[in-house]
């Protein structure tokens, strides 16, 4: 009984851990069969690292009660800033990432402080004008962020291949420790991340943080009653937010290794948004499944259709229905339809076992 009381305490951790495992099988597909194309892969990648974004979003909404648009503006901010420490100052992979992450969260400190004066609409129409601001900065400071031209990445290398020059040798996706990975490498180490991104959310959801800020999200009037420290948990949450925005832009240069302003628009953070709602508000899970299908299904599934898939925007449209749908019919998010099926089917059983 004590084996199986701790396997559930830690079947949350085990959980992830397998559905990481699951995930970096993805590049055996490629090579192992014919039907599993290479662009998928980038696709999936994508999708990872978006998800690390939007469960710092999701803590933000569903736990601390607080509306942010300007997620693509952090993000963006995040990739300009690994670029740069990369190419210009030389820096390794995990200083880079450390720094970055340290500078987006502290971004989110000032934006937290914000949030003491309006809320609500008032609030998201505020981090939208923030993120908006970024994006001008990013196509106006030429010296940090080459303009709409876009910036490449060029990551340092110091054991280059055979016959090849320093200054030729790019990986084909990131560096650690000076040593170029392979496309499927890459594609692990952002798994990783993402693992560990879902246990810290996680460990934030059931501590004493997280209780704070649910007793903020109900009644702020009531936390402060209690005892809970309104502007510190608000700053924390908006720190913690925006530092995994700050990730997921920083994983997203060291992967895709080419960006531009036109990138971190207003309706990236939209889709962010929209695969929160999604996939389910105050559930980690749903966040994931909510970005794998934002950002995977179009381009997996709805661009290999006849007819629908030559459709511009089509993906826009999907989303919109999507999110129509979802709140009328299933406003507690698609991750919990599973579990509600199967109570469906306990309960037809249950009424068929009683008529006999």
């Amino acid at each position: 009984m004590k084996i199986i009381a701790k396997i559930g305490r830690y079947r949350p951790y085990l959980d992830y851990i397998i559905f990481g495992i699951l995930l970096c099988c993805l590049p055996l597909l490629i090579t192992h069969t014919e039907w599993f194309r290479f662009g998928w892969l980038t696709i999936i990648a994508g999708v990872i690292v978006y998800a690390i974004v939007a469960l710092g979003l999701n803590l933000l909404m569903g736990y601390g009660g607080l509306f942010s648009l300007g997620t693509a503006g952090f993000m963006g901010l995040g990739a300009y800033l690994t670029a740069f420490f990369t190419q210009e100052l030389n820096w390794g992979f995990f200083l880079s990432i450390v720094v970055t992450v340290a500078i987006t969260g502290v971004l989110g400190i000032l934006v937290g402080l914000m949030s003491l004066r309006v809320e609500g609409f008032f609030l998201a129409m505020g981090t939208l004008a923030i993120a908006e601001i970024l994006r001008q900065v990013f196509g106006e400071f030429t010296w940090f962020t080459n303009g709409f031209s876009g910036r490449q990445a060029r990551f340092p290398v110091i054991f280059p291949r055979a016959g090849d020059s320093i200054n030729n040798v790019l990986p084909e996706s990131m560096a650690i420790f000076g040593s170029p990975l392979s496309r499927n490498l890459t594609f692990i180490v952002l798994v990783i991340f993402l693992v560990i991104a879902m246990v810290i959310a996680h460990n934030i959801t059931k501590s004493y943080t997280g209780r704070a800020l649910s007793a903020m999200s109900g009644s702020e009037a009531a936390a402060t009653a209690m005892g809970v420290n309104v502007l510190k948990y608000r700053l924390i949450i908006f720190s913690i937010s925006t530092a995994f925005a700050g990730l997921g832009g920083a994983l997203y240069m060291h992967f895709i290794r080419f960006t531009t302003p036109d990138i971190w628009m207003f309706t990236l953070s939209l889709m962010i948004f929209a695969a929160v709602v999604i996939g389910g508000v105050r559930s980690i899970a749903g966040t994931v499944i909510g970005c794998f299908i934002v950002f995977g299904a179009p381009d997996l599934i709805l661009a290999n259709l006849p007819v629908i898939g030559d459709i511009n925007g089509m993906s826009f449209v999907f989303t919109g229905v999507l999110i129509i749908v979802v709140v009328m019919y299933y406003p507690a998010g698609l991750v919990y339809i599973g579990s509600d099926f199967k109570k469906l089917i306990r309960k037809i059983f249950r009424k068929g076992g009683g008529t006999v």
